[in-house]
Protein backbone atom coordinates (compact mmCIF):
# COMPACT_ATOMS: atom_id res chain seq x y z
CA UNK A 1 0.00 0.00 0.00
CA UNK A 2 1.18 3.42 -1.12
CA UNK A 3 -0.46 5.59 0.76
CA UNK A 4 -2.94 4.82 3.45
CA UNK A 5 -5.50 7.37 5.08
CA UNK A 6 -7.47 7.44 7.93
CA UNK A 7 -9.18 9.57 10.78
CA UNK A 8 -12.83 10.17 9.41
CA UNK A 9 -15.71 10.22 11.27
CA UNK A 10 -18.89 12.08 11.89
CA UNK A 11 -18.26 15.16 14.33
CA UNK A 12 -21.01 17.77 14.80
CA UNK A 13 -20.59 21.36 13.15
CA UNK A 14 -18.06 23.35 15.29
CA UNK A 15 -16.10 19.99 16.27
CA UNK A 16 -12.58 18.93 14.87
CA UNK A 17 -11.18 15.59 13.48
CA UNK A 18 -7.62 14.81 12.72
CA UNK A 19 -6.68 12.96 9.44
CA UNK A 20 -3.53 10.70 9.11
CA UNK A 21 -2.26 9.46 5.68
CA UNK A 22 0.76 6.85 5.90
CA UNK A 23 3.12 6.70 3.17
CA UNK A 24 5.17 4.47 1.61
CA UNK A 25 8.59 5.79 2.88
CA UNK A 26 9.89 5.54 -1.29
CA UNK A 27 7.19 7.70 -2.27
CA UNK A 28 7.25 9.99 0.47
CA UNK A 29 10.84 11.50 0.76
CA UNK A 30 11.52 14.67 -1.06
CA UNK A 31 8.16 15.09 -2.24
CA UNK A 32 4.83 17.40 -1.32
CA UNK A 33 1.31 15.91 -0.01
CA UNK A 34 -1.90 17.21 -1.01
CA UNK A 35 -5.38 17.01 0.92
CA UNK A 36 -8.06 16.12 -1.53
CA UNK A 37 -12.01 16.23 -0.98
CA UNK A 38 -14.93 15.01 -3.38
CA UNK A 39 -18.44 15.92 -1.96
CA UNK A 40 -21.18 14.42 -3.74
CA UNK A 41 -22.01 15.15 -7.00
CA UNK A 42 -18.74 17.48 -6.92
CA UNK A 43 -15.35 17.64 -8.36
CA UNK A 44 -12.12 16.38 -6.27
CA UNK A 45 -10.67 19.53 -4.88
CA UNK A 46 -7.45 19.96 -3.27
CA UNK A 47 -7.66 20.91 0.19
CA UNK A 48 -4.21 21.75 1.53
CA UNK A 49 -0.81 20.95 0.41
CA UNK A 50 2.55 20.54 2.34
CA UNK A 51 5.72 20.51 0.68
CA UNK A 52 9.03 18.58 1.37
CA UNK A 53 10.34 21.40 3.53
CA UNK A 54 7.01 22.02 5.37
CA UNK A 55 5.90 25.09 3.20
CA UNK A 56 2.26 24.62 3.14
CA UNK A 57 -0.93 25.98 1.01
CA UNK A 58 -4.46 26.00 1.91
CA UNK A 59 -7.76 26.23 -0.39
CA UNK A 60 -9.26 29.64 0.80
CA UNK A 61 -12.25 28.39 2.53
CA UNK A 62 -10.41 26.10 4.82
CA UNK A 63 -7.89 28.56 5.90
CA UNK A 64 -7.42 29.43 9.58
CA UNK A 65 -9.76 26.12 10.39
CA UNK A 66 -7.38 23.44 9.05
CA UNK A 67 -3.83 22.74 9.55
CA UNK A 68 -1.79 21.03 7.37
CA UNK A 69 1.81 19.20 8.61
CA UNK A 70 4.31 16.24 8.04
CA UNK A 71 6.45 13.84 10.51
CA UNK A 72 9.18 12.70 8.51
CA UNK A 73 10.39 10.40 10.39
CA UNK A 74 6.94 8.47 10.46
CA UNK A 75 6.04 9.28 6.91
CA UNK A 76 2.85 10.38 8.04
CA UNK A 77 1.30 13.33 7.31
CA UNK A 78 -1.73 14.94 8.99
CA UNK A 79 -4.76 17.49 8.33
CA UNK A 80 -6.15 18.77 11.33
CA UNK A 81 -9.47 20.00 10.91
CA UNK A 82 -11.38 22.68 13.59
CA UNK A 83 -14.52 24.28 13.58
CA UNK A 84 -15.98 22.14 10.99
CA UNK A 85 -19.01 23.19 8.89
CA UNK A 86 -21.23 21.04 7.42
CA UNK A 87 -20.00 21.79 3.83
CA UNK A 88 -16.89 20.40 4.61
CA UNK A 89 -18.39 16.90 4.62
CA UNK A 90 -16.61 15.19 2.03
CA UNK A 91 -14.67 11.86 1.30
CA UNK A 92 -11.03 13.26 2.06
CA UNK A 93 -7.94 11.62 0.11
CA UNK A 94 -4.12 12.36 -0.07
CA UNK A 95 -1.74 12.23 -2.63
CA UNK A 96 1.59 12.37 -4.21
CA UNK A 97 2.86 13.07 -7.24
CA UNK A 98 6.25 11.61 -7.94
CA UNK A 99 8.28 11.71 -11.45
CA UNK A 100 4.91 12.35 -12.93
CA UNK A 101 2.72 9.68 -11.48
CA UNK A 102 -0.46 10.68 -8.89
CA UNK A 103 -0.98 7.97 -5.84
CA UNK A 104 -3.83 8.41 -4.33
CA UNK A 105 -5.20 6.98 -0.73
CA UNK A 106 -7.97 4.73 -0.66
CA UNK A 107 -10.15 7.69 0.94
CA UNK A 108 -11.77 8.51 4.43
CA UNK A 109 -15.07 9.78 4.60
CA UNK A 110 -15.61 13.14 7.04
CA UNK A 111 -19.46 14.42 7.46
CA UNK A 112 -20.37 17.08 9.62
CA UNK A 113 -23.84 16.81 10.90
CA UNK A 114 -26.01 17.74 13.62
Amino acid sequence: VQLQASGGGLVQPGGSLRLSCAVSEIIFRGNSVSWYRQAPGKQREVVATISSTSSTDYKASVKGRFTISRDNAKNTVYLQMNSLKAEDTAVYYCNIVRSGTWYWGQGTQVTVSS
